[in-house]
């Protein structure tokens, strides 16, 4: 006679699904600005391209001012509320309350990269036609920024963001994985946030524009071309419960603003991701 009363038995923690959970992008960023009221100003000061000048006729020395431009980001609130009733975080398996606020902090994350992704998205500099990931792709980027004297020398602060079928063909490339061109073993140890190559730090991202398609938006910039300011102050992350209806709710809200400051030092590297796609 075979057994057929089995229990079901449930696993008392959760397993978080697959999605974007930090901001990739925030650290690529400059965030130092002024903020008042609902707006950031980030100041871009420079020479304005002028070159030494000698005295004037009248001995004199002829002076100049130097080239201002104020940038303003316009803060916008932004909210990822969750509300769940007391017999469903009773009934439903699985810590019901922290779900709802790490699924919560990963949306309002998702939203800093987004709001970063759609200022680069306004670059005008790019490579041209769609064409796969290569090192003359990355070199012909550099050389764009080079031109534009942009100081692409400062490690620190150059950054490549990529979707994961051109991080796909950059493993392939020779001269990014080989021990003969570089230090650092690829294909060894943990998979890292971030690698430096070409004198770049890498990030991938799923969330640019046109993700596994024939014209994917992938960029190669300096620090200094895009400004990102939250207020610190009105970031909320607040959890709470309603006694009178018996529900617990999770409400994240953040106010941000982004702003492409200096369209010269991005480079958008048009890429075909067709082939990756499944």
């Amino acid at each position: 006679m075979s057994d057929t009363a089995f229990q079901t038995m449930y696993r008392d923690e959760f397993i978080a699904g697959f999605e974007e959970r930090q901001s990739a992008l925030r650290s690529a960023c400059v965030t130092q600005a002024q903020v008042k009221g609902n707006t950031a100003v980030f100041l871009v000061a420079d020479s304005g391209g002028a070159n030494a000048v000698t005295r004037g006729s009248n001995g004199l020395l002829p002076y100049r001012a130097d080239n201002l431009t104020q940038n303003t980001a316009t803060l916008q609130e932004w909210h990822d509320p969750v509300r769940k009733t007391g017999f469903n975080v009773f009934a439903s398996q699985g810590d019901q309350r922290r779900i709802m606020q790490e699924t919560s902090m990963g949306t309002i994350n998702r939203k800093l990269d987004l709001d970063i992704i759609a200022q680069l998205d306004g670059a005008t500099i790019n490579t041209g036609t769609p064409a796969t990931a290569s090192v003359a792709m990355v070199a012909k980027s550099l050389a764009a920024l080079g031109n534009a004297y942009v100081p692409v020398e400062e490690e620190e602060n150059m950054f490549g963001v990529v979707t994961p079928a051109f991080w796909s063909y950059m493993m392939q490339f020779p001269e990014m994985s080989k021990g003969s061109y570089v230090e650092v073993k690829l294909f060894s140890g943990a998979i890292k946030k971030m690698w430096r190559w070409f004198g770049i730090n890498w990030i991938r991202s799923s969330l640019l524009t046109g993700l596994a398609t024939g014209t994917e938006l992938c960029y190669l910039f300096h620090r200094n071309a895009i400004g990102n300011a939250i207020d610190t102050r009105g970031l909320q992350t607040n959890v709470g419960y309603n006694g009178e209806h018996d529900f617990s709710w999770s409400r994240t809200t953040v106010y941000v603003g982004s702003r492409l400051l200096q369209n010269s030092g991005v480079v958008q590297m048009k890429h075909d991701g067709s082939a990756a796609a499944l």
